[in-house]
């Protein structure tokens, strides 16, 4: 296996990780902030983990440009959330 087959299949390994272990509470959080709820302690460190593992994948999917949009649309999810629930905390 190539280094960039290897590449490619640590990619989907973190893809499929996400989608079914971080993309689902993701989207619960989601929902509460639409309904006016806040982040927890807990949420933001959850999110932090995330913009963490983003961070580090950088370098990875820089070299797998194929990948960026996904990665952008997840950063764009995790910046609506937030931006949401920093509405909500100043407008209660």
């Amino acid at each position: 296996m190539s280094d960039s087959e290897s590449e490619v299949a640590v990619i989907y390994a973190l893809v499929e990780r996400f989608e079914t272990q971080r993309l689902p509470r993701l989207l619960e959080i989601k929902e509460r902030v639409d309904q006016g709820g806040v982040l927890s302690e807990r949420d933001i460190q959850f999110m932090s983990e995330i913009a963490h593992d983003a961070q580090r994948g950088k370098r990875l999917v820089d070299r797998h440009p194929d990948w960026q949009r996904y990665c952008a649309e997840v950063i764009h999810l995790c910046e609506e959330v937030a931006e949401k629930a920093l509405e909500n905390e100043k407008n209660p």
